[in-house]
Parts: structure tokens; sequence; C-alpha cells
């Protein structure tokens, strides 16, 4: 049947209304990180950004975040779509906020609190502001592995936490009873709370400025330029399946039984289909999460990118996922989630070590793809109070590309803009000396392009502390690709009294240090990419000069004997005879 409607019946969309509403969601979830990190309590949000700010349409879809953590992307969306469904747009009312923090709805851990605000506009209900972040405690054992959820703490259903403007009191102090330093709780609470308002505040002033129908039809017009781009980018991909495998090294209870990361991708014309159904069943312990759709997004938002901003759903409606429930990144009820980021970044990882030999000029090779972080806590010497750490966030190697290094000492990609908590800032507020925190030399995997290298720190405890680590990728290390060599895993170490230093051959560490004694960290590198020896000799000279190889590796690895105008050039030692 041909389509009669005459053009004059299309909506006329103001370009220049367009490119304002844009920019304006843009600007409005910058404030609202702006404001969280400016009047949170804890390192975690301030200095490490564990948060994702966003704002949302009256169905749930993204119109627009702020990163913080690229995982969340689908976790707020699926929060905002829990409490639409939950409550019904005729039980949301002005002033209320709305909360939960349960993690087969987030698909993280119970650390983050997610609030959202409802934005009404003539009586109804056309928009949410939200904020996920992580809280330092949220109640449960301290120290130690779970394996099930009740053991990580306290457990909010979906609650109203303002109801018509006022504050649930009863909620407020259930929440403030269950946490071991209700001071620094509140404080990220309230903090969270102003982030959402500056959002609502964008919001109103947005539709005032244009009206609900200029606006609605602006988003309309920005998600669709956002699916065009997309469908774009993967008509450039060959049509095909390509699957690939790679593993975890274990669960935490199941010591040295590997877990499985296995992903299968088909491309065909403008849409991609990443299927997920062979990963590995949810695991006894802590590393479960309802990420997996997140993970596929993030791949396919880095393979597809093209305008950044605004990150909204309109991305990824050429992209499809198949995951069936029951898997370590779609757990199901009573599975512990408390370590979850750790293997959705090695899923990420693995969809581009399946499609590397498709599109290789687009994906990177394995990264060090974990948090290399320590929960490190005690009492403090000088107040008598409990203090909490999530010591190290260290940074680590990234893949090497087809044309270019990895980049060195960077946070893993679930974790995009996170950063390190700054050594001042740790001795400071913590009963710790860092001893140094530097680059890892020979961590990188060689190649034509070599991966990015890992870091090394070592922390003094300078009172009693209790130390536990979660790291994974310490045996399955980052793969190289295109003949590149796989770089150096991830290690953990502790340090006696004495100065004798004692490696873990996991990283699943848990013991007490003493005063003097320390804890070290080692983040993994990237892996290469392309033959070594094909690498440029100055390049090998230039890492040379920089410590980031030794000389061994140098001329056993890349094929590079110095020469001794070179030598003398670098500052080293005679060559032995």
């Amino acid at each position: 049947m041909t389509n009669t409607r005459k053009k004059t019946s299309a909506p006329r969309i103001d370009p220049v209304a367009v490119e304002l509403i844009r920019n304006s969601l843009v600007a409005a979830t910058e404030e609202m990180k702006s404001v969280l990190m400016r009047t949170s309590y804890n390192m975690i949000i301030y200095e490490a950004l564990d948060f994702t700010v966003g704002l949302f349409d009256r169905q749930g879809q993204t119109l627009s975040i702020g990163l913080g953590l690229p995982m969340f992307i689908r976790g707020m969306s699926d929060v905002v779509k829990a409490k639409l469904n939950h409550w019904g747009e005729a039980d949301i009312h002005p002033g209320d906020i709305l909360l939960t923090n349960d993690a087969y709805t987030t698909g993280a851990h119970l650390n983050h609190l997610t609030f959202s605000i409802p934005v009404f506009h003539q009586g109804k209900i056309v928009a949410f502001s939200t904020c996920m972040a992580h809280w330092q405690d949220i109640g449960g054992v301290l120290n130690g592995v779970t394996t099930d959820i009740y053991a990580e703490g306290l457990q909010i259903p979906l609650v109203k936490y303002h109801q018509r403007g006022e504050v649930n009191e009863e909620i407020k102090e259930l929440i403030l009873m269950n946490v071991r330093r209700r001071d620094r709780a509140a404080g990220d609470l309230e903090a969270q709370l102003s982030a959402c308002r500056v959002g609502v505040k964008h919001l109103e002033e947005m539709l005032q400025r244009f009206g609900e129908k200029t606006w609605q039809s602006s988003l309309e017009a920005i998600m669709d330029h956002t699916e065009a781009e997309a469908r774009a980018m993967v008509k450039k991909i060959p049509d095909g399946t390509y699957e690939a495998e790679s593993f975890m090294d274990d669960d935490a209870v199941d010591l040295d039984q590997p877990v499985p990361i296995r992903v299968k991708v088909t491309v065909k014309n403008d849409e991609m289909t990443v299927d997920l159904s062979r990963m590995s069943p949810q695991v006894k312990g802590f590393f479960n999460s309802g990420a997996g759709v997140a993970c596929a997004q993030v791949a396919f938002k880095c393979l597809t990118l093209a305008t950044d901003q605004p990150i909204n759903d309109g991305n990824f409606r050429p992209l499809k996922v198949i995951l069936p429930p029951g898997t370590v990144v779609s757990a199901q009820h009573p599975a512990p989630m408390r370590v979850w980021m750790t293997y959705p970044m090695t899923v990420v990882d693995t969809i581009f070590k399946a499609l590397a030999k498709a599109i290789p000029e687009s994906v990177i090779a394995g990264h060090h793809a974990d948090l290399v972080i320590a929960n490190v806590n005690g009492i403090h010497p000088k107040d008598g109070k409990l203090w909490i750490y999530l010591g190290g966030l260290i940074g680590g190697g990234w893949g090497a590309k087809y044309n270019e290094d990895g980049v060195n000492v960077t946070v893993c990609m679930n974790d995009g803009d996170t950063h390190n908590g700054p050594s001042e800032q740790v001795e400071n507020k913590f009963p710790l000396l860092v001893q140094y925190y530097r680059l890892r030399e020979d961590s990188a995997g060689a190649g034509q392009f070599r991966g990015g290298l890992g870091a090394e720190a070592e922390v003094t405890a300078l009172s009693k502390v209790n130390y536990q680590t979660r790291i994974d990728r310490v045996n399955n290390t980052p793969w190289g690709l295109n003949q590149g060599h796989a770089a150096k895993g991830n290690q953990v170490g502790m340090r006696h009294k004495d100065g004798t230093l004692k490696l873990f051959n996991t990283g699943k560490v848990n013991m007490r240090l003493n005063e003097g004694e320390s804890y070290v960290l080692y983040s993994g590198g990237g892996g290469g990419f392309g033959a070594p020896k094909k690498r440029d000799r100055q390049a090998v000279l230039r890492d040379l000069r920089l410590g980031y190889v030794s000389e061994a590796v140098a001329r056993e690895t890349y094929g590079v004997k110095l020469t001794a105008k070179e030598r003398q050039a670098l500052r080293l030692p005679a060559a032995l005879a």
C-alpha cells in the first residue's frame, strides 16, 4: 500500500531548539556531577567518582547520563522503569523521592543507592532526575567472602524516601542504623539528593523555555540522530558471526576453578546481536552481577562512537542482547553481588576479542581488567573510630591498538572516569603510609605496538589493619592480538617488618597487618598488538630510556641489541663480554 501521508503532516522540528536542548541535557548532568562531588563526604565519590547521574524520560529511557561508571548506564534506566512499574504514574506525586538499592534491579551491589525525583509539567510526569552512588558501607560482613546477598548488607526495596515533600523519617533512620559511619552516610545521602535536585531544576527550565511539545519532539530527534549514527557505524562491520572465550581465575570460593566467559557476536547489515547465553552460571562467590546487558552496551558504544554526547537510549536501538537468567552477569536472588564489577570488564574485553578479526582497526588487545583494590579498615588511633578505605584503585595497562601503544596506568573500562585516591589524601585521612606508587617495568605485553604499563604500590600500616583483596586476572592474563604478546597479570603481595616480600599466587587474600607491615598491589599491563620484532627500534630505545622495559626484554623479546653509543646515551653500564 502506498503511503499517502502528506509531508506537511509531519511535525516541524526546530533545529536550533534541538541543539539547545541537546546541550542543555549534557550541561544538566555535568552540573549534577559537580554538585555531587563537591558535597559528598567519602573519597569513593568525590575522588574516585564511583557514581553516575542521569536524566530519564517518563518511560525510563535514558536522555543523558554523566559518567562516573559506564556500567551504570543500563542499571539506572532499569531502576527508573522498576519504580514506574511498582507505583504507576498515578501513585507518584510531586515532592516524592524514590529509592532502592536492590542488587537484582540495579545489576550491581547493595552499596549503590539510587534516588530518583519525578519531574512534573502541567500536572503529569515528564521525566526523572536520578543519582546512583557508592556508599562506603551499607552494613553486612565487613571482611571475608560472602556467599549470599543477606551477608552483604541492608537491602532496601522500592520505597519513597520523601512523600509529597516530607522525608520519611522511619526509612531514614532504618538506613542510618544499618551503617557503621552514619555521619558520613548521611552526608552522602544529602549530596545525592542535591544532585537530583539540580537535574530537576534544569529540566523545569527547559520545559518552561521550550514548552513540552517542542521539548518532546526534540528528544525524539536527538535519539533518532544517535540511532542513525550507531547504525551507520555497525554497517561498516563485515556481516558474520564472531565468537571468543576467556577465563576468570576463580570465584573466591572454589579456588583455582576457572570461570568461563563466552560471547558470540552476530552482525547483519546495520544491527548487532551479542549472545551471552553460554556465559558461566552464577557462582558461589561474590562476583555475580546483573550487568550483562550493560556489558554489551558499553562494548557497543565503544565500537560505534560518533557523536558522544549525550549518551541516550537511541544509541542502543541497533543492539540486541541474548541473556538468559542465572549467569554470572544475570544473577538471580540470593546470589552474592558484592564484587559485581570484576567480571563485566572481561566480558567487554572478550567482545572486542571476538570482533578482532573482523575490525582489527577498531578494537584493543586485552587490558588488566580489574580495579586492583583492597578493602582496608581498622580503628583509627586518633579518635578510636572505625575507618574504611577502598585501597588501591591504582589503574593498569590497556591493550594496544593496531597502530598505537596501549595507555599506561588507567582505571579499568568498567569504571570509565573513575580516579585513584591521591596518596596525600590517603595519608591524611587514614593511618597508612604510601611508600611508592610507580610504573611496573616490563608489565606491558610486547608487540609492534606494546600494551600499556601497569603500576605497583606499597602501603605501610601505621596501626593494626584488616586487609582483603578480591583481585582477578592474576593467572588468566591480558592477551595480545595479531601475534602480540600477553601482558603480566595483576598480583598481590605483603611485606613483613624485616623487609621480606611475600607474593601470593591468588588475588583473593584476607589477612590482618600489624603496625609496620605493608600491602603491595601490582596491576597488570595491556596486551600487545602485532609481532614484537616489527616494533620500531627508536620506540624500543624510548621505552628503555623511560624505564618501561628492561634491557633483557629489549634484547630477547624485541631483538634490539644496543650499540656502545646507545648504551652511553641511555646511561647503561657497558655490556658484559
